[in-house]
């Protein structure tokens, strides 16, 4: 008889939604490229706008501002490699973000976290206020939520002050699509990217929110796809599983708001347990979801093996680097050192979580580091 496993990753990637995988096998029936005229193809154009009117809704835009794409990473590089003359940003962004940042042509604008993970709002506004030669086109990057410590950025105050500058606002939304209402960022941002995969659909689709002329070019060039801002045939049956769990996802915001209640109920734990245990961003305003735990004198490697063999999911450093534990470029803007970094767990909780997940853990918690303890006195 096989374990159940207890799965608390959700920050990586969220398990595949019910109605999402149904929407797909649904769309995976159809014949039909959405750029054709005849029967097959209006029938599969209709599944890709009905998704686009969904993702719409949960982006809180109009349909025509959703340009579907590959995920929030070929959103990002989109915005990103267009031509800007100076990119301002935080060195606490996606890994996904950062590097197209780097190597931008552009005039690059580096602004500091604090240390609880939240921009330099006095030196964001020196940085906009400085004097600009000719016709500037500035981008400036902020994104809604860590991914690793699910710190929140004040984007709605910080849109103001770019309009107010006449910078255009970029918002990697990756991490806070589902899990937030996006209306307030979207009426404050310029340009969002959102990921399927993050809230319960399928991997490999995510999207592009344009708003009026905001001054990106296509990253995909060579046909007439998603009026013109991205190349390629379209992924109509990942389409159809984005809108899905999108509609899901936007239902269960409230029990989403909800998971807070077994985020601090672990943290405390954790905390009880392991007295030298710290929780990053702490006093910042954070997704529901999301604890990232500082665990002096543990490897976060080892822990995170040790919760696998018992039975749990969870993950340090950054997730997406093709299965490696990397530096934590988050961590490391917020003042950390390298060893305080290196032993940072993130538990992150979703849609399939519940307080036996939460019970299972502290349980495990508890004899791991019982077990750890005890080798270390011996």
């Amino acid at each position: 008889m096989t374990a159940v496993r207890v799965y608390l990753d959700h920050n990586a990637t969220s398990p595949l939604r019910g109605p999402a995988l149904e929407a797909m096998v649904a769309a995976l029936a159809c014949v039909g490229n959405p750029s054709s005229v005849h029967a097959e193809g209006r029938r599969a154009r209709t599944i890709v706008e009905t998704a686009r009117e969904q993702v719409a809704a949960l982006a809180a835009c109009r349909p025509g501002e959703v340009v579907f794409t590959s995920g929030a990473t070929e959103a990002a590089n989109t915005v990103l490699r267009s031509q800007w003359s100076e990119i301002i940003y935080t060195e606490a962004e996606h890994a996904a973000v950062l590097t197209p940042i780097l190597a931008s042509t552009a005039r690059l604008t580096a602004i500091p976290v604090l240390s609880d993970g939240v921009i330099d709002r006095a030196r964001l506004e020196a940085a906009l206020a400085a004097p600009q030669a000719g016709e500037a086109r500035r981008l400036l990057v902020l994104q809604a939520a860590n991914n690793e410590t699910g710190v929140l950025q004040p984007v709605v105050e910080i849109g103001e002050l770019a309009r107010r500058h006449g910078a255009v606002m970029f918002t990697d939304a990756a991490q806070a699509a589902g899990k937030m209402d996006l209306a307030p960022l979207a009426a404050a941002a310029d340009i969002l990217a959102i990921s399927g995969h993050k809230l319960g659909g399928p991997a490999g689709v995510g999207a592009l929110i344009l708003r009026g002329k905001s001054g990106v070019s296509p990253l995909l060039v060579g046909g007439g796809q998603e009026r013109g801002n991205r190349a390629g045939t379209e992924s109509v049956a990942a389409i159809a599983g984005f809108g899905a769990a999108a509609v899901a996802a936007r239902q269960d915001l409230p029990k989403f708001a909800a998971l807070s209640h077994h985020r601090n109920r672990i943290e405390h734990a954790m905390r009880a347990m392991e007295p030298a245990a710290s929780i990053v961003g702490a006093t910042a305003d954070r997704l529901p979801n999301t604890a990232c735990v500082l665990c002096p004198g543990r490897r976060a490697e080892t822990l995170v093996i040790a919760f696998d063999l018992a039975g749990i999911a969870l993950s340090a450093g950054a997730a997406c680097s093709s299965g490696k534990v990397s530096r934590s470029l988050t961590l490391a803007a917020m003042g950390f050192d390298a060893a305080q970094a290196a032993s940072a767990v993130r538990i992150s909780l979703g849609w399939t979580s519940t307080q036996d997940d939460a019970d299972a853990f502290l349980a495990a918690w508890a004899r791991i580091i019982g077990q750890m303890s005890e080798r270390k006195v011996a």
